[in-house]
C-alpha cells in the first residue's frame, strides 16, 4: 500500500524540484574544463557558497538544499517531503527557522522546530534570531529580515538552494495584494517558483492547496504550529485568507484561488516577455551618448517604454521598492504630454527632466 495521496502529491513535488536544482547545479558547475593527463577534468563552481577546490579524481560534495520552516503545516510538510527524497537523489538536506522575536516565547517555539527538524533526519538544523525593522509595514519588515536570515545561512553553509513552503492559496492572496495596489501585470504575477540570486529559492508548492500539505501532516503524525498572526485581523494577508478569499468564493463559487493562481503564471509570462522587449529595445532609444531620445521613446508601446523608464531610474539610484506606478506615469508624461514641465522628483533623490528632446534620469 502505498502513502497517503496528500503525501505522495508533496513528495512528488519536492522530487521534483530537487531533480531541477540538481540539473541547474550540473550546468552551473560544467562551465569550464581543464585538460589533464589526456583528458578534460571538469572544474566545478557552485552558484551558491564557496567549496574548496577540487583534486581531478576526487567526486565534488553532494549539493545541500535548506528548507525554512516555520513549524507550520506548509513548512512542517515541506521538511518531511525534503527529508524523505533528498537522500534517494543523493542530496544534503536541512532546515533553517527564522524566530523573528515578535511574540512572547517565539525563542522556545524556533528550539521545537529545530528538533523536529532534526528528528526527520536534517543536518544542519538551526534557528536564527532576527530583529525586525519598521520599514514597510510589520509584514513587509518581517519578510525582509527573514530573507536576509535566510541569505545569510545559504551562504554561511554553502547551500544550493532554500525551499519555501508557499502554496497556491498563498498565491491567489498575492495576486489579489497585487490587484489592490493597482501596480500592473508584474505586481499580479504572483510569486516565481524560481527566484532569488542564482534562482537559490524554490517553491515546490504553488500548485498544491493548502489542505494537502495539512493533510500530509496528519497523515504522518506530524506535530505543526499555527502561527497566531495568520489569524490576527490586524494583518492585511490575514484579513485576505479569512474574509476576502471565502467572500470571493460565496460570491463567484468554488475555484477562484486555482484561478487566481493561474493568473499568477500567465501575467508572469507576459511580464516576462515585455521585460525581454524593453531590455532589447533601449539600446535602440539612446544616442550615442548614451542619453534617452524622447521621440524614440513615443514611438514605444507604453507597456515596453515605462519598463524601460524604470530601468532608467533605478539605475540613477531610485529604490526599487519605493518606486510606484504613479511615480513612472509622471516620467511618461515629458514623453507623451510635453508641455514644459519641470523637474519629476523621484525616490532616492532621483530626478527627470526633459532637456532638448532628450529625457535626462539622474541624481539630484
Amino acid at each position: 500500500m502505498g502513502p497517503h495521496p496528500a503525501v505522495a502529491a508533496i513528495r512528488l513535488a519536492v522530487r521534483r524540484v530537487l531533480h531541477d536544482i540538481l540539473t541547474d547545479n550540473s550546468s552551473y558547475s560544467r562551465t569550464t574544463g581543464e585538460r589533464a593527463g589526456g583528458r578534460i577534468v571538469a572544474r566545478l563552481t557552485r552558484p551558491v557558497g564557496d567549496i574548496p577546490e577540487q583534486s581531478p579524481n576526487e567526486r565534488p560534495p553532494s549539493p545541500l538544499v535548506l528548507v525554512a520552516c516555520s513549524g507550520g503545516a506548509d513548512s512542517m510538510a515541506l521538511a518531511s517531503a525534503l527529508a524523505f527524497e533528498a537522500p534517494k537523489l543523493g542530496v544534503r538536506a536541512g532546515g533553517i527557522t527564522v524566530d523573528h522575536g515578535l511574540q512572547p516565547g517565539s525563542d522556545l517555539r524556533a528550539e521545537e522546530v529545530v528538533l523536529r527538524l532534526r528528528e526527520l533526519g536534517l543536518d544542519p538544523a538551526e534557528s536564527i534570531t532576527v530583529t525586525v525593522g519598521r520599514d514597510g509595514g510589520p509584514e513587509a519588515a518581517a519578510r525582509d529580515a527573514r530573507y536576509a536570515a535566510l541569505d545569510a545561512a545559504a551562504e554561511r553553509h554553502g547551500a544550493t538552494a532554500v525551499l519555501l513552503g508557499h502554496t497556491r492559496d498563498d498565491q491567489a492572496e498575492t495576486v489579489l495584494l497585487g490587484l489592490a495596489r493597482g501596480s500592473g501585470i508584474r505586481s499580479l504575477s504572483g510569486m516565481a517558483a524560481v527566484s532569488g540570486a542564482g534562482g537559490r529559492y524554490r517553491r515546490p508548492f504553488l500548485q498544491l492547496d493548502r489542505q494537502t500539505a495539512r493533510k500530509a501532516c496528519m497523515a504522518q503524525s506530524l506535530p505543526v504550529w499555527d502561527d497566531p498572526h495568520n489569524a490576527d485581523p490586524a494583518y492585511t494577508r490575514s484579513r485576505l485568507r479569512h474574509e476576502g478569499l471565502p467572500a470571493l468564493e460565496k460570491a463567484l463559487g468554488k475555484g477562484v484561488v486555482e484561478a487566481l493562481a493561474r493568473t499568477a503564471q500567465l501575467s508572469r509570462d507576459d511580464a516576462d516577455a515585455l521585460d525581454t522587449w524593453a531590455s532589447q529595445a533601449e539600446a535602440s532609444v539612446r544616442d550615442a551618448a548614451g542619453q534617452l531620445e524622447c521621440a524614440k521613446l513615443y514611438a514605444l508601446p507604453p507597456a515596453v517604454r515605462r519598463r524601460i523608464l524604470r530601468r532608467a531610474a533605478i539605475e540613477a539610484g531610485a529604490p526599487a521598492g519605493s518606486l510606484f506606478a504613479r511615480h513612472i506615469e509622471e516620467v511618461d508624461r515629458l514623453i507623451t504630454g510635453w508641455r514644459g514641465q519641470g523637474v519629476i522628483n523621484l525616490p532616492g533623490k532621483v530626478v527627470a527632466q526633459r532637456q532638448g528632446g532628450r529625457l535626462v534620469i539622474r541624481q539630484g
